[in-house]
């Protein structure tokens, strides 16, 4: 049976060292993502606090996960890469 991948998001900002980091694990590891810039669309800003309760980047939605800032094992983990 194929490995099939979740689907990723990613909220960010463009000064986010972390965000960057995880963009970069993400292209390293081949894994498609969908990127929104929080510092730019306010609404996707909005949408990020409701979900995550804070203000701080990156979010990143694994499937139905929600990491708060890059954790590398545990992302590693919720990919299975």
């Amino acid at each position: 049976m194929p490995n099939i991948t979740p689907e990723v998001t990613i909220y960010t900002t463009p000064s986010c060292h972390f965000c960057h980091m995880a963009k970069e694990f993400f292209k390293e590891k081949n894994v498609p993502y969908t990127e929104y810039d929080v510092a730019s669309d306010a609404e996707k800003r909005k949408e990020m606090i409701e979900k995550s309760k804070q203000m701080g980047v990156p979010v990143i939605i694994i499937g139905n996960d929600l990491v708060v800032g890059f954790s590398k094992p545990l992302i590693s983990k919720l990919l299975g890469v």
